[in-house]
């Protein structure tokens, strides 16, 4: 990606489909720093500016560090005018049995909402009218 004359290196970068918008993925394998942060945020005006269509709504950046000081992101993140979050990511899965346990988890839970939700239908009294008149 060129800005002002310049050469930069985005790590990744997607189009979303459902959100019809760019994602840029920024991955960094050090803890983070707010400069990060100005370098995502000049990727991000760059590919509206640039490269965004009209149909297409604003990009969407994804910043992904090795760790983090949480007071540090909040400090970096307080006047910034776009809504954004840090997250940091794991080399590693977690156990295979606490991934099921969870998954389980989460069917039984989606489960139990569904039912929640569901109205039960009742059925109002249906009156006929007798066809012919009295007897």
């Amino acid at each position: 990606m060129q800005v002002g004359g310049r050469d930069f290196a985005l790590d990744l970068l997607f189009f979303h489909r459902g959100l019809n918008c760019l994602v840029a993925i920024e991955l960094k394998v050090e803890r983070f720093k707010p400069e990060h942060l100005d370098k995502l945020n000049l990727y991000l005006e760059a590919l509206d500016l640039d490269a965004r269509r009209s149909h297409e709504i604003p990009a969407i950046g994804v910043l992904l560090c090795a760790s983090k000081d949480s007071e540090v992101v909040e400090y970096s993140l307080s006047r910034s005018l776009s809504p954004a979050l840090v997250a940091q990511y794991q080399t590693q899965l977690p156990d295979k049995q606490m991934l099921a346990a969870k998954l389980h988890e989460f069917y039984a839970f989606n489960a139990a909402t569904a039912e929640h939700h569901a109205a039960p239908m009742t059925a109002a009294p249906v009156r006929r009218e007798k066809k012919g008149g009295t007897a």
